[in-house]
């Protein structure tokens, strides 16, 4: 039997939730810590990603440009 890709997922993980929307895990994870949120469903100790809840919270909250990841940072020199 096949793993179900994560977009076939209704329910995800802090982590694939971050990994599917290109979000930064650090980000997630301070969110999801919070408290009353629409998209969360627990399992146990385990949090859960209510997929569709999810998008809803991204496109009515304007949250996805706060969860992103940043751009790599680059050495930068100092000039003396």
């Amino acid at each position: 039997m096949n793993k179900p890709s994560l977009q076939d997922k209704d329910f995800l993980t802090v982590i694939e939730t971050a990994e599917l929307f290109g979000l930064s895990r650090r980000k997630m994870f301070r969110l999801t810590s919070q408290s009353g949120l629409p998209f969360m469903a627990k399992y146990g100790t385990r949090k859960l990603i209510i997929k569709d809840e999810f998008v809803k919270y991204l496109n009515k909250s304007g949250m996805k440009g706060e969860l992103k990841n940043g751009e790599p940072r680059t050495k930068t020199r100092f000039k003396a």
